[in-house]
């Protein structure tokens, strides 16, 4: 739902769409796999949105490498994502801690949900709403950070 979003954002812009591009790949993504049919329910009725081409990337060196950014939905999933290419240390954040210029305590910090993106996976549909809701606002902030 990210990609969705930050693409439409872009393709808005022409300056930027020449600058920039957005892609998703997991973690545990099995390459091929369709969107959910919730997630593109959900941002084609909320948001005019079509996302129904995606399909999933598993996240592979090569992408680490050719990436300005690596954005995370989840602290967990950052951690693994360093634990697998420590060397991206300086570009990989989670979504809302790079949107919202948020700041892990590396000396100590209880895990702080706050930075995290509410998974919807399995869930209703009203969570995949909130969710999406989560992840425009996010992604607004986001691509006024590109545009400055």
């Amino acid at each position: 739902m990210a990609e969705g979003f930050l693409k439409a954002l872009l393709r808005k812009d022409e300056k930027l769409s020449a600058e920039f591009a957005a892609f998703s790949a997991g973690v545990a993504a099995y390459d091929g796999d369709p969107a959910s049919i919730q997630a593109i329910e959900t941002l084609q009725t909320g948001w005019g949105i079509d996302i129904s081409g995606h399909r999933a990337a598993c996240l592979m060196e090569r992408i680490i490498e050719d990436s300005h950014l690596v954005l995370a939905m989840t602290r967990s999933h950052k951690n693994h994502i360093l634990s697998l290419f420590p060397g991206a240390r300086q570009k990989v954040y989670t979504l809302k801690e790079y949107s919202y210029n948020l700041k892990p305590d590396p000396a100590y910090e209880p895990y702080d949900y706050k930075m995290d993106v509410t998974d919807p996976f399995g869930m209703p549909s009203n969570v995949y709403n909130q969710c999406a809701s989560e992840i425009k606002e996010a992604v607004d902030r986001l691509f006024e950070k590109i545009r400055q």
